[in-house]
């Protein structure tokens, strides 16, 4: 039996088996340090194989993906001036063919299926770590912390938070019929529950924030592009005025108290010192990609002790900028800046200042939520991990391919489009006049 080839690569027909993609990938993200190399090559065997089954595809507008392929080269090339080679050259390696499934995952899944794979792994990744039930003590704050088949709270309650937006996004401008409710109701009630008991200040900061940017965003198609623009405008310059105000006012000491947390967040600004020291005796280029936390190496070993790290692997600076620069110089971490930037623009001036479309939406709020963990995180800078998977893909969505032969789903048409039906909020009335943009 021959099966079509629009059942893999085709974004409108190929739901079922995008969505078991995804979802095996949120698993290997997840577990591939418990279970092993199998998990990576399962990640591998259900991306990389759909090349061979459509490869003009991918060939179409490679030229939009140029700013990822040029940053994976300078990992690669960082093997050069790298103090630990070996470790340099087999993590480029994985780096980049972490960033080529991705590439793979863009071309053939639509957000919609990202988003019900990922609830799919999400869901059944939380009941493996609810049926481990481990648990970890923070030497540093104190506190006992639900982390299940996880290394660390942080981890876990990403994974929460993820389950909560795809869940939220999904109801709202994705979901199909009665059913979609009654599908994501586990997700977010499991979701919630983890990120409770993780006690993950990152993870239950952020996730109000990106949920209430995407409500805004969502408001904002019942608007012309003209108004979207100006209230864009002014909106994204209160949020600058009210940050430094806040900065000056002494009210990020009160939000951190809230989450228990201190102003050298649980020793993290000691660590991004020590990190930022050790940036400026390579400042250009670095010390080589994943070259600086090696075992024998005596800096890291120096802050594993420091740190009770006693396994002395699965350490960071937890500062995706700070991280770049100790590996990769100011020149990666320009870079890896740019990718989240662009991507970040990218799909917000689809809605803003073009027409609006839903993806653009879903895959915007990730960014926000990836720019927002950034800071105090590292979840792009490595292969196998959920954040730089989403990053990516968010990006080469970026490229709006030709469709031929196929009819464009109601889902993402676009509102200013002369159909001009809105498809959400679904009980809300459409506009009486055209878009006068």
């Amino acid at each position: 039996m021959k099966i079509p080839k629009s059942l893999l690569v085709d974004p409108e027909k190929n739901s079922a088996y995008g969505a078991f993609a995804v979802a095996v990938s949120i698993w290997a993200f997840s577990y591939s340090v418990i279970f092993g190399q199998v998990l990576i090559l399962a990640y591998y065997a259900v991306w990389l194989p759909l090349i061979l089954v459509d490869y003009r595809r991918f060939l179409r507008q490679l030229s939009s993906a140029w700013l990822p392929l040029l940053f994976a080269a300078y990992v690669c090339f960082s093997v050069f001036w790298s103090q630990a080679p070996g470790t340099t050259a087999r993590t480029a390696i994985q780096y980049l063919s972490h960033i080529a499934c991705a590439y793979v995952a863009a071309r053939t899944v639509s957000a919609r299926t990202l988003t019900l794979g990922a609830l799919i792994g999400i869901f059944f990744v939380l009941l493996y770590s609810l049926k481990v039930g481990g648990y970890s003590e923070d030497v540093l704050d104190g506190t006992y912390n639900f982390v299940g088949a996880f290394a660390s709270k942080n981890q876990i309650g990403f994974v929460g938070s993820l389950g909560i937006y795809f869940s939220v996004v999904f109801l709202a401008f994705l979901r199909r019929g009665r059913l979609s409710f009654i599908l994501t109701v586990p997700v977010v009630l499991l979701s919630a529950y983890v990120l409770v008991v993780s006690h993950s200040a990152t993870s239950m900061a952020s996730i109000p924030a990106v949920l209430a940017l995407i409500a805004l965003l969502a408001m904002s198609k019942l608007l012309s592009r003209r108004y979207r623009r100006v209230i864009f405008l002014v909106g994204a310059g209160m949020i600058v005025v009210v940050a430094v105000v806040a900065l000056n006012l002494g009210l990020m000491d009160f939000v951190l108290g809230i989450f228990g947390k201190d102003s050298t967040l649980t020793g993290r600004t000691y660590l991004w010192e020590q990190g930022w020291d050790a940036a400026q005796r390579s400042p250009i280029l670095g010390v080589g990609y994943a070259a600086y936390w090696v075992q024998g190496f005596a800096e890291a070993e120096r802050l594993w002790n420091e740190f009770y790290i006693t396994t002395r692997t699965g350490f960071h600076f937890h500062s995706t900028y700070i991280e770049a620069l100790v590996e990769l110089g100011f020149t990666g971490a320009t870079m890896v800046s740019l990718i989240l930037l662009r991507t970040l623009y990218g799909h917000v001036s689809m809605v803003i200042f073009k027409a609006w479309q839903a993806e653009s939406v879903v895959l915007f709020g990730v960014m926000v939520l990836l720019l927002i963990r950034s800071f105090v995180e590292v979840e792009i800078l490595n292969p196998y991990i959920m954040g730089s998977f989403l990053m990516y893909f968010s990006y080469f969505k970026l490229a709006r391919l030709p469709v031929t032969g196929t009819r464009r789903s109601p889902a993402f048409e676009p509102a200013d489009a002369n159909r001009g039906e809105a498809e959400w909020p679904r009980h809300a009335a459409r506009p009486a006049t055209a878009d006068p943009s």
